[in-house]
């Protein structure tokens, strides 16, 4: 699962925020960073998991091989 760090930063990747136990009730903003909805960061959140899940494939396949280097 990806978490809210993750998702918050690749919306915005100077926001500066302290959150605990992945609960968005614990989120604060900090600095003056424009604070994101919910919302949009559970978007993110799926975007990001869908993208990671679509790659599994080539996870799993980078395993099966060694280095190309090692290969020549």
């Amino acid at each position: 699962m990806i978490d809210m760090a993750k998702a918050i930063h690749a919306i915005n990747p100077s926001a500066q925020f302290r959150y605990s136990r992945n609960d968005f009730s614990t989120l604060t903003w900090l600095n003056g960073t424009t604070p994101i909805s919910q919302v949009d960061i559970e978007a993110k959140q799926a975007e990001l998991q869908a993208e990671y899940d679509a790659k599994q494939y080539q996870r799993d396949r980078a395993k099966e091989y060694p280095p190309i280097g090692d290969q020549l």
